[in-house]
């Protein structure tokens, strides 16, 4: 089944979306000049969300992926809920009284967050006042525990992705007299989901990770060539400082169960994820709620079983890591995405495949066909297809789509080989799960003047 490049690209575009930050908002020129984010689907329906929003009370921009697994409920829950949490926790004070005493009186509230968004990506009006109360709750503690002090951004991010988490948590055991509502709350908290989540204000840029989503900064060099660097370290076996903390969480008696063939007591990839109440809860609770719960969470598999050696719970929290990075002129973008992307593409690839199509030159690099036996006839081809390269504009007008280009349709020399492309759109739905990921994008641009002038 062969695809056209019109098919293709109605296919890699249909989940596109850029944001253009307007020069002046009348507050500060921004350090972001803008983003492109895309989402290409593996599973259906898709199990990754993301989200971006410009901070109104505070200054800022969040931009954030989300990776679920055991179904979409909780990413979706995450995505739509986490920058509420974040905002709140940023907030001085007065504006967490102006906001409660507005909620108070019926007045009007201040808009704490301007979204931007797809329209693929839906928010659940069902549960909105569910989560409206959930997040008073805690803005009324934080006017409560008022220190006076302002909020640091790396405290507030922690608080927010465990608050959240919480009250994920705490909502399903109270469950909602309401039964759509009440399955709703239980399949987010039995469902799971890693977050890579960023804050940019100014040249303070933080990165906020639960999980093997990743954030990488894109550094042009002196000699005009790409560089990257990580902001985000994957919490999975492969990450010995991360074993290592499980380990230290449990009893010595366990040490051989903790992680099996790299997953987390045998079973999950990540080692830190929002919701898996399987493996945060005892199991006398989980057998309550799931045997209280609606019928339909009694047919779903996943909630029946308890893990093998599930001894000490939990196993399992979603508080973040958190780097800061001070942002300088040659930091040119940066790059969120899935493990859909890092599964298929090495982190200096992805630099210089955004960088070179972000400033639209192709350093000539010598033709590497790497231990191949190449003929003629193909070295002609490879050399035909990058004069071609250099005289075509880029045929995408969003670098994420660009890069999911690339991260599917590569072939062993680097180019997009079209064929290869073609062939991996239109895999049957079955089968597309067993070839990649979903994969989510956000590359985000930096204005190096404004930065510059910091």
């Amino acid at each position: 089944f062969y695809l056209t490049p019109p098919q293709v690209n109605s296919i890699l575009k249909a989940n596109e979306y850029s944001f253009k930050v307007p020069e002046f908002d009348g507050k500060n020129v921004s350090s972001v000049l803008g983003f492109d984010s895309n989402q290409l689907p593996a599973n259906a329906p898709i199990e990754d969300r993301r989200s971006a929003a410009t901070c109104l009370q505070t200054r800022g921009m969040l931009l954030g992926v989300f990776d679920g697994h055991a179904g979409c409920a909780c990413a979706q829950a995450v995505s739509e809920r986490l920058f509420y949490y974040i905002a709140v926790s940023l907030l001085p004070h007065e504006t967490l009284l102006e906001i409660e005493n507005a909620v108070e009186s019926g007045r009007a509230l201040l808009p704490i967050l301007q979204w931007h968004k797809h329209p693929n990506d839906y928010f659940s009006k069902e549960a909105s006042k569910l989560y409206f109360n959930s997040l008073r709750t805690y803005w009324q503690e934080l006017i409560d525990l008022n220190s006076g002090e302002t909020t640091d951004v790396r405290e507030a991010l922690i608080n927010a992705f465990k608050r959240l988490d919480n009250d994920i948590s705490l909502e399903a055991q109270v469950g909602d007299p309401n039964s759509f509502l009440n399955y709703l709350v239980l399949r987010v908290a039995f469902s799971g989901a890693t977050a890579c989540v960023a804050h940019v204000d100014g040249i303070d840029l933080h990165v906020a990770n639960t999980g093997d989503s990743r954030a990488m900064l894109g550094v042009q060099e002196e000699d005009g060539s790409w560089s990257a660097v990580n902001l985000s370290y994957d919490h999975n076996a492969q990450n010995e400082r991360e074993v290592e903390r499980v380990k230290m969480e449990h009893p010595k008696s366990e040490e051989k169960s903790l992680v099996k063939q790299d997953r987390l007591l045998g079973l999950l990839m990540p080692f830190r994820a929002f919701g898996d109440v399987k493996f945060k809860w005892s199991i006398e609770l989980q057998k309550r709620v799931v045997e209280s719960g609606p019928d339909q969470l009694n047919d779903n598999e996943y909630t029946k079983f308890i893990p093998p050696n599930y001894f000490t719970p939990p196993y399992l929290t979603a508080e973040p890591e958190v780097i800061h990075h001070k942002l300088r002129p040659q930091d040119k973008f940066l790059v969120l995405a899935t493990d859909g992307l890092w599964e298929t593409m090495h982190r200096q690839d992805v630099a210089r495949i955004v960088g070179e199509y972000l400033t639209g030159v192709h350093h000539q690099q010598p033709i590497a066909v790497g231990g191949y036996k190449v003929t003629l006839g193909q070295m002609h081809g490879l050399l035909t297809e990058r004069r071609a390269k250099i005289s075509s504009v880029f045929e995408d007008q969003n670098a994420a789509t660009h890069l999911i280009r690339h991260a599917v349709g590569n072939n062993e020399f680097g180019t997009v080989d079209h064929e290869r492309l073609s062939k991996m759109l239109s895999l049957p739905e079955e089968l597309a799960r067993m070839y990649r990921d979903d994969i989510t994008i956000i590359v985000v641009q930096f204005n190096s003047r404004v930065i510059g002038a910091y």
